[in-house]
């Protein structure tokens, strides 16, 4: 397995002072992700959890929803002369009788650190392909102060972030707030796929009882994987796109953007979020 950081020899300069010293960076490498045999996606990611990243993908996909449809996922040797293992090449094998997907120019898809599924914005393709639908009247139904308490939360599970400075982090907490697991990556969506396919793996999707929360915006890609996942609620310390304030509202999922201290703005979903405590709230007009 490739190393989650690495060290580097850097020129620090500080008011004026300058010296040289090693730095530590999050480690990223490609990883290709194969289905029964063949090509599908390429994504740039900070190794570790490969496994749950290839499943949650393919979940994300809608390729599969139960952890009885995956029959193995192995690593493949690598693009090297030799033909040693790179560990950066991962093949997940269907199990008998699951619909394998017409793998296209079209559907190969290749996915950078930043942009996720870029150009997959289709509202319907996911509403069509989710087999987790949302159930609006089910789920946690979070006050909007335990909502607050989970930025600080997350951030206290994020071990490689404190030694880098450089990850996106994404964490799944039950109804009462508890931080259930967290996963870091260079790319926020493989945080999440990394998350939904350890799920998967333990058999707990849907994960309709969980609250998924993303160290960055909540772009269309975040919004769809939660979606497929069966997640109801879905926040973030920053913005989220129109497309998935779109997707949120159409699908049933809660979607909670600017989440900082005691403030928030709830996009989606706003009847899941309890406000009986809350008895001196005031509605303001949106200007």
């Amino acid at each position: 397995m490739g190393r989650v950081t690495e060290r580097r020899r850097v020129l620090r300069i500080r008011a004026g002072a300058q010296d040289h010293r090693a730095d530590t960076l999050v480690a990223e490498e490609p990883l290709e992700i194969r289905l029964n045999g063949r090509p599908l996606a390429i994504t740039m990611r900070t190794p570790g959890d490969d496994f749950a990243l290839a499943i949650g993908f393919l979940v994300s996909e809608g390729v599969v929803a139960r952890a009885d449809e995956v029959a193995s996922v192995v690593y493949c040797a690598g693009a090297t002369v030799d033909g040693s293992n790179t560990y950066n090449v991962v093949d997940v094998a269907l199990a008998p009788g699951v619909p394998v997907p017409d793998i296209t120019l079209e559907r190969n898809v290749y996915t950078s650190s930043s942009c996720g599924l870029c150009g997959k914005a289709s509202l319907d393709a996911v509403r069509t392909a989710t087999r987790l639908p949302i159930d609006p009247d089910a789920g946690p139904r979070p006050t909007p102060e335990l909502l607050a308490s989970l930025p600080d939360r997350l951030r206290a599970g994020q071990a490689v972030f404190d030694r880098t400075g450089g990850l996106h982090a994404a964490a799944l907490f039950d109804a009462e707030g508890e931080l259930l697991d967290v996963r870091e990556d260079v790319g926020r969506h493989n945080a999440v796929d990394k998350l939904v396919g350890r799920a998967l793996r333990a058999g707990e999707l849907p994960l309709a009882d969980r609250i998924l929360m993303v160290s960055g915006r909540a772009s269309f890609e975040l919004a769809q994987k939660a979606v497929m996942a069966g997640i109801p609620v879905l926040a973030a310390v920053s913005a989220p796109s129109s497309l998935a304030v779109d997707l949120a509202a159409e699908s049933g999922l809660t979607l909670v953007g600017f989440l900082r201290g005691d403030s928030m703005n709830v996009y989606a979903g706003e009847d899941r979020i309890d406000l009986s405590s809350r008895t001196n709230a005031v509605s303001g007009a949106v200007r």
